[in-house]
């Protein structure tokens, strides 16, 4: 009998019984299978390239473009670079996914408190904007508001909509005046730099002040008005080297001033509108998931509804917010490249037509996969720092 338990103690256990083992053994063959299958990938395209006479490279990124580019936010022309062409559609994708970022999260913030209002008519409105703009096609609502709001309805330049002389709104976008910039602008940026420097220091001084008097303070009010005033003060000290170019109304056109296309505005209000739906659940399900408790509450310690929303409950809910709305932000700047749709040049439009000229279609594959990796991964990293500054700390 001793001698059976120590043979039976002495034998070894088969590996594909060992977890661990078993494990590293499927970890090993997935990364074989992977490493094959990107070898055969890499092995075809070379040799698919090979047979058309092309090499792969970005030489070709210093050559002239040759093409206009009507929106550029850093000056542009058809004798640059298709790097340059490139530079200016990344720009314009991070301009419209910015403010679009900004727009939805603050309509979909207004229409899940409304979803959740007393009022039932507030809340009838909420719902039916949620389900109606939710399950109808964002690339169907680009079209929508492009042809048949901001081509169709919109007066020709002629009759443009005058808004005091100093912008106009036609069909060929909004004319609204340009600033230009002399010697001595930077003074303006010293001081919004310093105003966010003391509005952030502002807030903590605020914060520890109600900690141990109880006595709030009114630092959004405060800090509103270091961002307006200090730019401004450095820039009356620079003897104000900013003017504004103001768009002229001519007979078929406009000259002068800031032109904002109307395929930036079509884009704009579809993806704004369109994300703004599952913010507005978002912010709904953080809302509903504090405790009814907490407002009784608050409003048993003399607080206001509006009071108890802002300094009780949505602090509460962030936590509950702020995870989804990372994923809803990244669905913002990739669904931005849904413009080439309606012509608008973010990078996968400027993309498409460098790959027309050039035929280096693994390469600007390769830049569009890039960039939107890296976009995506920059958002994901800040919201997680913003959410770990958020949550709740237990003591």
């Amino acid at each position: 009998m001793t001698k059976d338990v120590t043979a039976i103690q002495g034998d070894k256990v088969p590996m594909w019984n060992d977890p661990k083992a078993r494990a590293l053994a499927i970890q090993v063959a997935v990364v074989a299978i992977l490493a094959v299958a990107g070898l055969v990938i890499l092995r075809n395209t070379i040799s698919n390239l090979s047979r058309m006479g092309q090499n792969f490279g970005f030489a070709f990124l210093t050559k002239t473009s040759g093409f206009d580019i009507f929106q550029a936010l850093v000056p542009y022309s058809s004798e640059s670079t298709y790097a340059r062409a490139l530079a200016v559609g990344l720009l314009n994708t991070a301009l419209i996914s910015s403010l679009c970022v900004v727009a939805s999260t603050m309509l979909g913030f207004v229409v899940g408190v409304m979803r959740l209002s007393k009022n039932r008519l507030a809340a009838r409105i909420g719902g039916i904007y949620v389900e109606f703009f939710r399950n109808v096609p964002l690339l169907l609502q680009i079209f929508v508001w492009y042809s048949l709001i901001v081509l169709q309805t919109l007066p020709p330049p002629r009759d443009a909509y005058d808004f005091l002389g100093l912008s106009y709104l036609s069909n060929r976008g909004f004319m609204v005046p340009r600033p230009l910039f002399g010697a001595g602008s930077s003074s303006g940026l010293i001081g919004l730099l310093v105003a966010l420097a003391a509005a952030v220091m502002l807030r903590r001084w605020a914060r520890r002040r109600l900690e141990e008097t109880g006595r709030s303070f009114p630092t959004v009010a405060v800090s509103l008005a270091l961002l307006a005033l200090l730019p401004m003060v450095g820039l009356l000290l620079a003897g104000l080297p900013v003017r504004l170019d103001f768009p002229v109304k001519t007979t078929f056109n406009f000259s002068g001033g800031l032109v904002i296309a109307p395929e930036f505005i079509a884009l704009f209000l579809a993806l704004s509108i369109y994300h703004a739906t599952y913010i507005a659940e978002a912010v709904r399900a953080g809302v509903s998931a504090v405790s009814r408790g907490q407002t009784e509450a608050a409003q048993a310690l003399g607080l206001s509804p509006a009071q108890a929303l802002s300094n009780v409950v949505v602090p509460q809910a962030l936590r509950v917010i702020i995870p989804p709305l990372a994923t809803i932000y990244m669905g913002v700047i990739k669904n931005s490249s849904l413009a080439v749709a309606i012509g608008y040049p973010d990078l996968v439009a400027v993309g498409g037509t460098v790959m027309n000229q050039t035929g280096r279609a693994i390469e600007i594959v390769l830049i569009w996969m890039l960039v939107y990796l890296s976009l995506s991964l920059t958002t994901s990293v800040f919201m997680n720092w913003f959410n770990a500054r958020m949550k709740l700390v237990e003591r």
